[in-house]
């Protein structure tokens, strides 16, 4: 095991500005995923479960999902939510059962409903998911082989859970997987960055948003 005095934050900038290995790059036709820009997660002033790492994500997601739309390919937004009993939780949600609980998030609640700041448009694709993975046991894969992507964008949180686990099935699908680096966030600095760190260098191409609009802007 190697061991480094720096912190995560420096180890994933380090890693941009000296890349291991090329980037998987962009195809031509993009899938966009929203993973869990629900209230619970993203309004610290309100949900002690919510988080944010750049106050520009909202817009940045819109603008990404403005995009998506002109090519006439989905734009998905996920959210959790569960049943009155938790139930359908599973063992997801045996580890703890406070208000705060992920099985506590019940479908229709404040928690659950997508963040008011978000342009969710007729034609968007909103799905309750119930475990981390978006691909998990929804519709997307099908979704994705309809409009033959070659390319998913990840956005959301968290960074740690749901983001990644969403990454790595779109890698493991065939996706060319891109996460803009501002419209992710964690609840804490440190696993934020580890798994950016992590998943620029296995599974996708995290990087600025910017050169995702430059990339849009050459497509259609």
């Amino acid at each position: 095991m190697e061991l480094s005095d720096m912190t995560a934050r420096q180890m994933f900038e380090h890693l941009g500005r000296n890349p291991t290995r090329p980037r998987y790059g962009f195809g031509t036709r993009p899938m966009l995923i929203n993973v869990d820009l629900q209230c619970a997660y993203t309004r610290p002033e309100v949900y002690k479960t919510a988080y944010e790492a750049d106050p520009r994500q909202m817009d940045y997601v819109n603008r990404l999902a403005a995009q998506n739309r002109k090519l006439g390919l989905p734009v998905i937004w996920t959210y959790v939510a569960f049943s009155e009993s938790g139930d359908d939780c599973g063992v997801f949600g045996s580890r703890t059962d406070t208000p705060d609980s992920l099985q506590n998030i019940k479908e229709g609640s404040p928690r659950a409903g997508l963040d008011p700041r978000l342009d969710v448009c007729a034609g968007d694709v909103v799905l309750n998911k119930k475990m981390p993975s978006a691909f998990f046991e929804t519709h997307i894969g099908s979704l994705a082989t309809w409009h033959k992507i070659d390319t998913v964008i990840v956005t959301g949180g968290s960074t740690s859970g749901c983001v990644r686990a969403t990454v790595v099935d779109s890698l493991s699908r065939g996706f060319r997987t891109i996460v803009p680096i501002e419209c992710v966030a964690d609840l804490h600095e440190s696993p934020h960055f580890a798994n950016l760190y992590d998943m620029h260098r296995k599974y996708a191409d995290c990087i600025p948003v910017s050169e995702v609009l430059d990339w849009y802007a050459t497509l259609g």
